[in-house]
């Protein structure tokens, strides 16, 4: 086969999807040139200066406490692990006194995470100084 099969089913996908292309390129690339040319470049200083109310901002290191995000872990894993018996219930007669066993391992090992966790004091706020 030597020549071009314009007949394939997928060659109007195929220039559909390259015209779009040009398309998309194209109309990116003419609104970034009107832009620039319709915007003003003067650099005022009002223009700069901040709008807020307040003083100034000083620039301060940003330091986040890591307790935030062990809070959100626990919070993240506890929720996924209440979403898991949402099955259980609805199937309950179903899975019988197996289910039920199941489940309550399931409560234990939830449980014991959970004391784990309140003893090594994840549950408790420390003051940010």
């Amino acid at each position: 086969m030597s020549h071009m099969d314009i007949a394939h089913p997928y060659f109007g996908a195929f220039i559909f999807f390259v015209l779009t292309f040009v398309a998309f390129i194209g109309t990116t690339i003419i609104a970034r040139h009107i832009s620039r040319k319709m915007a003003r470049l003067d650099n005022d200083k009002l223009k700069m200066s901040i709008y807020e109310c307040g003083p100034e901002v000083t620039k301060q290191p940003n330091q986040i406490s890591s307790h935030f995000y062990l809070f959100a872990l626990l919070f993240i894993l506890f929720d996924v692990e209440i979403i898991f018996m949402f099955p259980w219930a609805i199937n309950f007669k179903i899975l019988g006194w197996f289910g039920f066993a199941e489940m309550l391992i399931f409560i234990f090992l939830l449980t014991v995470g959970f004391i784990y966790a309140w003893k090594k004091g994840a549950f408790e706020w420390h003051s940010i100084k």
